[in-house]
């Protein structure tokens, strides 16, 4: 499951994707329009700087921007910057692996193969969207709602 954190994450990239010219937006902002807790999402912004998606400015017009072009942000590395492994068994972990007590042969282990395949079609799916897709479907479905 997506944690709350990974989801505030994306909702406040896609918030300075929104933003014109890559203008700097203040936390109170983000927080405010997109229903985070301040304080929850100044630590994730500074994660988000830390890993290189956003560059921050202080003073007069400061705050927080996309470093990166939002189609270069894909949802895998995202969700992995905020809750590790995407498998749902540590066994079928790729960066995160750990074996399981119980198992007696994981090489013969067809829960391992079963989750491992589930891993590998979730990665590939989180890997091909992108930031910049989610924001041209959210204006899509905007403009299907308007008419």
């Amino acid at each position: 499951m997506l944690s709350k954190k990974a989801k505030y994450a994306i909702k406040a990239l896609l918030y300075l994707g929104r933003e014109k010219d890559n203008t700097p937006s203040l936390i109170s902002d983000i927080s405010e329009r997109e229903s985070i807790p301040k304080k929850f999402l100044e630590a994730i912004l500074l994660e988000l700087r830390n890993a290189g998606y956003l560059g921050s400015k202080k003073g007069k017009g400061g705050g927080y921007f996309l470093v990166k072009k939002t189609h270069e942000m894909n949802l895998a590395d995202i969700v992995r910057l905020f809750d590790g492994a995407i498998a749902m068994v540590p066994c079928a972990a790729y960066k995160y692996y750990e074996p399981c007590d119980e198992c007696e042969d994981e090489l013969t282990c067809s829960i391992r193969d079963l989750f491992k395949q589930l891993r590998d079609k979730s990665v590939e799916f989180l890997k091909a969207k992108t930031i910049g897709e989610m924001l041209e479907k959210e204006n899509k479905l905007k403009e299907e709602k308007a008419a």
